[in-house]
Order: structure tokens, then sequence, then C-alpha cells
């Protein structure tokens, strides 16, 4: 909830109006003071470079914190974490610890490196969950466009699927919820299909196993009983990850009885909502995990 705070002025015996601050302006005046920020820390050498998350702590809290896993967008090649912060603004006015997961690019590494590295920013965030004040019973991954697959992806690979060996660590957690926004659920389909994205194929580059890799870093081939809730959301004009793959996911779990919630943003494209659409999404998102048992306490 935000806070009002309350500003006295012991000398002046009226307050002009201008120095009222408006709920939202005197939550953003607490903010600092209400995070620890432990930037650029390192959860994995790999391909000799050193991949870095920023964690942000809770000050002043005794119990375990929910906390939420933010991967960027690009289509793996492109982005940085760093561009992200207003995206993690709601998620501090909620309360939440934050991690904002860099992973590597195209550039550095082709595919699945992006989706390895995710699993360990997962598995790190685990095994560090005492230094950093996180419930590992409440973590929840999301993330826009690629960040939005890597989300799905983070959450739904199993350990036995192997894409986490290269990290050690405390054993993969099952994440409590994943919220996709606009992520792809079938890889082939912007790599080499008839949604191809110039920036998508640079991430499988020349492999000669590209859609035997992109079938692998697919959410769609993980669906299955017992996943996480998933709440997607997508416009239904979106011109660069089509609609109908985030419909395919919601179907697919649907089947198999995985709760889930797909929030169509009518004549929405891909990102760039308005205020009142981002509005109305935080407060499906609120309403999501409340009804899953991950709200605030």
């Amino acid at each position: 909830m935000i806070r009002e705070a309350l500003i006295f002025f012991p000398i002046v015996a009226a307050i002009p109006a201008f120095a009222q601050l408006s709920p939202s302006a005197a939550w953003a005046a607490h903010a600092p003071t209400e995070y620890q920020i432990f930037p650029n820390v390192t959860y994995l050498v790999a391909s000799n470079y050193e991949v870095k998350m920023d964690i942000y702590q809770r000050r002043g809290q005794t119990a375990p914190q929910p906390t939420i896993l933010f991967m960027h967008g690009g289509f793996w090649a492109a982005g940085a974490k760093e561009a992200s912060l207003m995206s993690l603004m709601p998620w501090f006015e909620m309360g939440w610890n934050v991690v904002n997961v860099e992973y590597r690019l195209a550039r550095v590494a082709l595919a699945p490196a992006a989706v390895e590295d995710c699993l360990c920013a997962l598995r790190y965030v685990a095994a560090q969950a005492k230094t950093y004040n996180i419930d590992v019973n409440r973590l929840v991954v999301t993330g826009e466009s690629a960040g939005g697959h890597l989300a799905l992806t983070t959450g739904m690979i199993p350990e036995s699927a192997g894409l986490d060996r290269q990290c050690a660590g405390a054993p993969l957690p099952k994440v409590a919820a994943i919220i996709n926004w606009y992520g792809i659920t079938d890889v082939g389909d912007v790599i080499d299909g008839p949604h191809r994205a110039n920036l998508a194929a640079q991430w499988m580059g020349s492999l000669p196993n590209r859609d035997e890799i992109a079938h692998r870093v697919s959410p769609l081939t993980y669906v299955r009983a017992g996943l996480p809730p998933v709440l997607t959301i997508h416009g239904d004009s979106d011109p660069l990850v089509p609609y109908q793959q985030a419909v395919r996911l919601h179907e697919a779990l649907s089947k198999v009885s995985v709760p889930n919630q797909l929030l169509t943003i009518q004549g929405g494209k891909h990102g760039g909502y308005t205020a009142d659409e981002r509005t109305r999404i935080f407060v499906a998102i609120r309403e999501f995990l409340t009804q899953n048992g991950l709200g605030q306490k």
C-alpha cells in the first residue's frame, strides 16, 4: 500500500498548498530509505563473461520477503537490465524484494545461454536467500517480451532438462508464480517461422541444430500438470510476438489444469501500453498474486 508522509513545519503556522505531497510523491520520497541496493552482483561466470544482477532488499524486515525476479526484453540480442528500472517501480511500491537479472546476449553467447543464465539466477537467489532476506516459497518470475519468455522458461523448465548444470548452488527451487508480459512461447516461430524477427534470429546464429534448440527453449514444450500459476499479458494487435502465441499457451495450460489467466489488451501492440492500461494490468497482477497466496504480509 502507498503510505502518506506527514510533514511538520514547527515554525511556519500554515503550510502552503505547494508544500503538500501527493500520495505517490510521498511514497517516492520515502522509497530510498526503504530499500538497500546491491548493484551488479555476479551470479555466474560463463563465456569469460561475468553475468550480474541488481538486488533491491527491503530494509527493516525480519521475516523473509516475497521476491520478484525480472528479466528484460530485446529478443535475446539487445536490451539491458538498467533500462528496466521504471518497470520495477510498481514492485517497490508493493513492498517486494526485487532482483533485476542480466543474461548473456547473442553477441556474447548463442542460444540456449540466456535460458541457462536465468535458471542459474534463480538457483543463486535461492542459495543466497538468507543473505538478502528472500522467501524462497514466494519467488515470482516476470519479464517483458524475451524477458517474458525467460520468465516462463525459468518457471517451467525442470531441473531434469539439464539447462542449469553450469551453475552451482541450492537445488533449483519451484517458483510460486509466473507473470508473462507478451513473451515468446514458440521460439521457432520468431527464429525461422512466419513471424521471424532479425534480432531473434541472431540468438541462434548459424547453429546447425536451430530447430532442436528452439524446441528445447520453447515454453510450450514444457506444459504439464503441476506448474506454478501463470498470468499472461498480451496485446491482440502485437506485431512482433503474435497474440496467438499467448492464446496457445493459455489453452495448453488450461488443458492440464494449471491455474492461469490471459489478460488481453484490446488493440494493444508490443508493449507501450497507456497509463490506464498499465493501471488495469497491475490491478490484475495484485489480484492474481492475492488469489495465489502471494500478497504482501
